[in-house]
């Protein structure tokens, strides 16, 4: 044998027929190989150990015993026998390798024995395999204490490197924002993160949470406008952008998804057309925090940069006439979504009688923000108005719009700026839109217009809509400079809009949003008259907007119109206006520059308005609002989930209608969406995080229902909706949190499964109405025996939603189908049947759901009618389907 020095030990190379095995022998300071009760280990990815006597007897070796070599892979065993030995030394220098191995053996003491196992013709301990260490994966001749760096993947899909689209990896759970029981006020501060991606990454404008490309990011082109690279355009019956895909248009007073902001209190539509984008919840320090008692720290984070945060602590009266305490929390860094909402002293580790400190609050709400850096913000008024500016920067109610006049025949943007003096179609227009004012002496809104001297003209138009001001900026009412073609004193108003109003004469060219040289210009509105200066005078709207301004509402019929000349399409037409602008602040060029303003902010407190009483000192000596009256006792489990804001859950999310096999289905490509479940008091709300979008949103009163399972809930609303809900952690924790959550802000209550056999005419033996009600169980039938009743109400008919299949589709599976499976809501405790909140006052003020009390029944494959003297208490629709 011949020895080599590999480190610490030699390492001895047993020579044979043309291989070679490395043993190692013990160094100067290794321990020497255990007895035979000791068993020496071998890592995983190295050789198997070897007796102890082979170093120094290999002859001792039995032939034929298979050898474990390092040049045959981890854990493979060396094909062929151990070659023989030989005295020859030529032969043995020729065998001799040039370099050690890539894997030397290293020796470990083994664990306690277990049974053992036989594999094979080897017998071993029967142990589960664990990875190999670091150590054990290095080359010998490195060092033993570098860490082991895995190697790169090149490829994670197989199929890129045929060239062909990589397989899209299963949708994760989002993480729920921390911490768990923290109710938010609103949903933007759902989507705080404490470790906020690069923008780019997954923003507003990026299609994805299932809703196809085609849905928001498809360009076309119409007689009103021309598809152009770097814009979108929305010609109509393009819809609501939902979970899986385009929806309807809600119907009032249920809200757009984006326009749902404030989760904690009531909101609901003041008017046809919902205001959208809109951050709502930045009034939440004017609300709760301004001219109360409470502290404001500042500071400057190594990882999020200035921060400022307010603490407030309010307790009020409960039902059961004891005290609740709770925490309001405002955690501002430069990303432009606040942390903002309560956590209840319920749900806190227990504290002193005067409450928690502000560390102990902030080390749970906050454990990603560096506490040592916080300091008490000063008393001085400027910092309480800062922080009012800093918070309600995004929220402004008075807005300025460009507009264009396109002549017949015209097209470019010079065309349209030169045009001296407006048309009679052009003036019609403008008096629907809005009234003309005398600049000189104006106090309202003036978007930058001179009110004094009339140097940019001496009329305008100006409207208000739903509490907004909004000042035009009409191109035939700016200043007109003979002999210049670019007209920049009209362009230096409208050049800076950033939503232009684009009017089009009948026969005018289409509109291309690229003939447009600005950097503010973000959304068009294409109005081409029809008809115009008569009584059938009509419109018809199309828009574009820049691919990273998100889509908004109100949404447009097929076609865009047409529109008759009314207060309607003058409404419709502000609305979109204002939520176009509203969204464009999304856009990069606008985020970035809000972005820099709030840091700007920031520093200034940070830097300027701080005391030098640090966290831990201020918690002693200056918080009497923090401190109070005893603790009173744990109200029991579950009491954190009492709270007004939105608690939230990572889920993934489907439209829940279920193929016949009652298979679920998600998106209109089957997949589920990432999503953040956020339900509070008055408002269940789905937002995708990776774009920031609520996808789905339902009152809270109009739960209907809900079936679940150990990591599933199917959730049933308005007229019978589903959307099913996936939820990670172990299995039924989660679960049976969200089903809490429902039973105490919602009407709503679980689902029952009933199969129902036919009797042996072939009949069910009960009546439903065309809403799924149940009119009538006949008696001593097997309907009656499996417990359904008259009043529940019928929510799935074989796997499928009542809505999806409609009453005609539903009657006739009833009366097919082999096998009926049925989901039922029972009745209430009255009963009477369970209506959504939406229905409930539709029957009240005697609209769609109330009907005279007749009722059509199908016997058999005949229709017939027939009059009931008795009220007709279940069913909305009068059409009755006996089975």
């Amino acid at each position: 044998m011949v020895p080599e020095e590999a480190g610490s030990q030699s390492v001895y190379w047993r020579t044979g027929l043309g291989a070679r095995v490395p043993v190692f022998a013990p160094g100067p300071s290794e321990q020497p190989p255990p007895l035979s009760g000791q068993e020496p280990a071998c890592r995983l990815g190295t050789n198997p150990p070897v007796p102890a006597n082979a170093a120094r007897h290999p002859e001792s070796q039995v032939p034929g015993t298979p050898m474990w070599a390092g040049g045959g892979g981890v854990g493979s065993p060396r094909r062929g026998l151990a070659p023989a030995p030989t005295d020859d030394l030529f032969a043995r220098k020729l065998r001799q390798p040039s370099r050690p191995p890539l894997t030397p053996l290293t020796f470990e003491p083994r664990p306690a024995r277990g049974p053992l196992l036989r594999s094979g013709s080897d017998a071993g301990e029967a142990r589960p395999p664990t990875p190999a260490s670091p150590r054990a994966r290095a080359h010998s001749h490195e060092e033993a204490s570098r860490p082991a760096v895995p190697p790169a993947r090149c490829f994670s899909d197989p199929l890129a490197l045929l060239g062909l689209p990589a397989e899209e990896p299963e949708p994760t759970f989002p993480p729920a924002p921390e911490p768990h029981w923290f109710a938010h006020y609103d949903v933007q501060s759902l989507l705080f993160d404490w470790a906020p991606r690069p923008r780019g990454q997954g923003g507003h404008a990026e299609a994805g949470s299932g809703t196809p490309a085609s849905a928001q990011d498809q360009t076309a082109g119409s007689d009103l406008l021309l598809d152009a690279p770097g814009f979108v355009s929305e010609l109509g019956g393009e819809g609501e952008l939902g979970l899986g895909g385009p929806v309807s248009p809600p119907v009032p007073p249920a809200l757009p998804n984006a326009a749902v902001s404030v989760l904690e209190e009531p909101q609901s539509r003041t008017s046809a057309y919902s205001l959208e984008h809109a951050d709502l919840g930045a009034g939440y320090y004017r609300k709760y925090f301004y001219g109360k008692e409470h502290q404001n720290f500042f500071g400057l984070d190594e990882a999020l940069g200035p921060v400022a945060v307010s603490l407030r602590r309010e307790e009020k009266e409960s039902s059961g006439g004891g005290t609740l305490h709770s925490y309001r929390i405002i955690v501002r860094t430069t990303q432009l979504r606040t942390l903002r909402g309560t956590i209840s002293e319920d749900a806190l580790p227990p504290g002193p009688p005067r409450g928690l400190s502000p560390r102990k609050l902030l080390e749970h709400v906050a454990p990603r923000l560096s506490l040592t850096c916080l300091r008490l913000g000063s008393a001085s008024p400027k910092v309480p108005r800062t922080l009012l500016t800093l918070d309600e920067q995004v929220l402004s109610f008075q807005r300025k719009v460009g507009v264009l006049y396109c002549r017949a025949g015209q097209g470019s943007e010079e065309e349209m700026y030169n045009n001296q003096e407006a048309g009679p179609a052009f003036m019609q227009f403008l008096t629907l839109l809005g009234d003309v004012v005398r600049l000189k002496g104006f106090e309202s809104y003036r978007a930058q217009l001179d009110t004094k001297t009339d140097s940019t003209g001496t009329h305008s138009l100006y409207t208000t809509y739903q509490d907004h001001e909004i000042m035009f900026h009409v191109s035939t009412m700016l200043p007109y400079t003979p002999n210049n073609q670019q007209q920049l004193l009209r362009k230096r108003h409208i050049g800076n809009d950033i939503v232009t109003i684009v009017f089009q004469e009948p026969g005018s060219k289409p509109f291309c949003p690229t003939t447009i040289r600005s950097h503010f210009q973000h959304v068009f509105l294409v109005v081409r008259a029809h008809a115009p200066c008569t009584p059938h005078t009509s419109y018809r709207v199309a828009v574009s907007r820049t691919q990273d301004t998100p889509a908004f509402g109100p949404a447009l019929p097929p076609g865009g119109g047409p529109f008759p000349a009314n207060a309607d399409f003058r409404a419709l037409l502000l609305a979109k206006a204002l939520n176009g602008e509203q969204a464009a602040g999304h856009a990069r060029q606008f985020h970035a520059m809000a972005t820099r303003t709030r840091q700007q902010y920031l520093q200034d407190l940070a830097t300027n308005e701080v005391t030098t009483t640090s966290l831990d000192s201020a918690s002693r000596f200056g918080l009497p609002s923090l401190g109070g009256r005893r603790r009173a006792p744990p109200r029991g489990p579950g009491a954190e989930l009492q709270a007004a804001g939105a608690l939230v859950w990572g889920v993934r999310a489907a439209p829940g209608a279920r193929g016949a096999a009652g298979a679920e289905v998600g998106g209109l490509d089957g997949s589920e969406v990432p999503c953040l479940l956020g339900i509070s008091a008055e408002t269940l709300v789905l937002v995708a995080p990776r774009d920031g979008r609520v996808v789905f949103n339902c009152a809270c009163r109009d739960v209907l229902a809900w079936t679940f399972s150990e990591q599933q809930l199917d959730l049933y609303h308005g007229r019978g909706e589903a959307i099913t809900l996936r939820l990670d952690g172990p299995p039924g924790q989660a679960v049976g949190e969200v089903v809490a959550r429902l039973q105490l802000v919602s009407r709503g209550c679980e689902t029952r499964e009933l199969a129902l056999p036919r009797d042996g005419q072939g009949r069910l033996g009960f009546e439903v109405d065309a809403e799924g009600f149940v009119t009538h169980v006949e008696r001593f039938t097997f309907a009656e025996t499996t417990g359904l009743r008259p009043g529940a109400r019928l929510l799935r008919v074989c796997g499928q939603t009542l809505p999806s299949l409609g009453p005609e589709a539903a009657a006739q599976l009833l009366r097919s189908a082999p096998k009926v499976c049925v989901t039922v809501l029972p009745p209430d405790e009255s009963g009477r049947p369970r209506r959504s909140g939406r229905a409930l006052r539709r029957r009240e003020v005697g609209g769609p759901g109330s009907w005279p009390p007749r009722s059509l029944c199908l016997l058999g494959h005949h229709l017939q009618q027939e009059s009931r003297m008795e009220a007709f208490p279940y069913g909305g629709n009068p059409t009755s389907f006996n089975l």
